[in-house]
């Protein structure tokens, strides 16, 4: 999620040499294409890569070659930190490529360069697509309405609560609201006895969940096709609510959260909700693994939808990647029906085995996914008009500096040296300038 910079490569699992030594000898022969028996042999390759969820993928993809006997695939699976650049190379090529594993972060350059085919025909005509959740559904038409990629599976933010220590201090529910989160919080927290309301994320990546309480505050106003601008044109940034969210959000800082929060990225945030020093964590799917593998029990900790703003609704910017096809394939047809196959029902073993919220509308009935922590992330995705799914400018070539700028603010913020109200209007300037070139 997010938060975030893409959330699944905090789970990265580098991939052995050898995946490299076979990415860069298929991407060099160019692989791929027709048999003498027809057969079709279709080269995709994944991004995000780990032992586990490779031999998962594989699993899956043999499968689909039992189902079509015509068609085989090869799997190239480059260590993730390599694997956009390895990509990027081969798509810049135009060959050894035919399914590509295309990202969040990644849609925007790849479409520009026009290295992704538009299967907005064949999706169309593909019964599948009405199965697809309306978040799947949306990501899917994403770009100008054409179908670069269709998704496996979301990150997004929910709450993780403790609701022994909400019960102690005489709450019955959790918090709904972000109001409610900041007086839950700082009745919680009591530095005497070790224990805190909030894991405050004050380091790296902490815009995302700064962006979280602002968008839920001009949630009736926000463009959702670009959580970053309101229905105006105007940045975020810019607007009354943004101040009023800006200041509740570091309010929640200094009443309910560690001082030493201030420099917390992901790792101390998780850390500290699981080892139990605070009542609250916002965060997305991935964590529910490490906490189940926690000193926690299991009534110590639940987890609720995202909190809403005054409108009564939230905003969910869902991290997500999915499957696309290279423009460049011979073999659009046999690859089109290979990422559509994927975005049927074994797309819910995947979201199962990687953490992710599923894309299947039939996924909501499934017991793994209704009960349990999973169940918060369904309640959102069946409320769309309460849970408003959005995109944040994530892919634009200045996301990288905005990051960079955007937490260096929160640090000066939270230390004293940059008020919020400075701090707003320096970043409605900064993405003013940036979308007027």
């Amino acid at each position: 999620m997010n938060t975030r910079t893409f959330s699944v490569d905090r789970r990265t699992v580098l991939a052995g040499a050898a995946a490299t030594g076979t990415a860069l000898a298929l991407a060099a022969c160019g692989g791929g294409g027709e048999s003498s028996d027809g057969t079709v042999t279709l080269q995709m390759v994944e991004s995000i890569t780990s032992s586990a969820r490779t031999e998962l993928l594989r699993g899956m993809l043999d499968e689909f070659e039992a189902a079509n006997s015509g068609i085989k695939v090869e799997l190239i699976s480059p260590p993730t930190e390599q694997a956009d650049q390895k990509l990027q190379q081969m798509l810049q090529a135009g060959s050894g490529i035919d399914v590509l594993e295309v990202r969040d972060l990644t849609i925007g350059p790849f479409t520009n360069n026009g290295w992704l085919y538009d299967m907005s025909a064949e999706t169309k005509s593909w019964a599948g697509f009405d199965e697809l959740t309306d978040q799947a559904q949306a990501f899917a038409n994403s770009v100008d309405g054409k179908t670069y990629a269709i998704p496996y599976g979301f990150y997004g933010l929910s709450l993780y609560y403790r609701p022994d220590l909400l019960k102690e201090a005489g709450f019955s529910d959790a918090p709904a609201t972000w109001e409610e989160l900041v007086e839950q919080a700082s009745t919680i927290q009591d530095p005497g006895k070790g224990r805190y309301g909030y894991a405050f994320r004050g380091s790296s990546n902490a815009i995302g969940q700064t962006l979280a309480a602002l968008e839920a505050y001009n949630a009736d106003d926000l463009d959702l096709e670009n959580a970053y601008k309101l229905a105006s044109g105007e940045s975020i940034f810019s607007s009354p609510a943004s101040q009023e969210a800006l200041d509740l959000y570091i309010q929640l800082y200094r009443e309910g959260s560690p001082e030493s929060s201030v420099a917390w990225g992901y790792p101390e945030v998780v850390e500290a909700f699981t080892n139990g020093s605070t009542a609250f964590l916002l965060q997305d799917p991935e964590v529910i693994a490490a906490v189940e593998q926690s000193s926690l029990t299991e009534d110590q900790w639940a987890v609720a939808p995202l909190m809403t703003g005054p409108g009564g609704k939230a905003t969910w910017p869902m991290a997500t990647a999915g499957w696309g096809v290279a423009e460049s394939s011979k073999n659009k047809e046999a690859a089109v029906k290979l990422v559509q196959w994927l975005s049927g029902d074994p797309s819910t073993t995947f979201a199962k085995e990687n953490s992710l919220v599923p894309i299947q509308k039939a996924a909501s009935e499934d017991e793994f996914f209704k009960t349990g922590p999973w169940a918060a992330y369904v309640t959102m995705t069946e409320a769309p008009d309460t849970y408003l799914a959005c995109q944040e400018p994530r892919g634009v070539a200045w996301w990288t500096e905005w990051g960079q700028r955007s937490d260096a603010d929160l640090q000066k913020i939270l230390t004293g040296s940059l008020s919020t109200a400075d701090a707003l209007a320096g970043w409605d300037e900064f993405w003013t300038q940036k979308w007027e070139g």
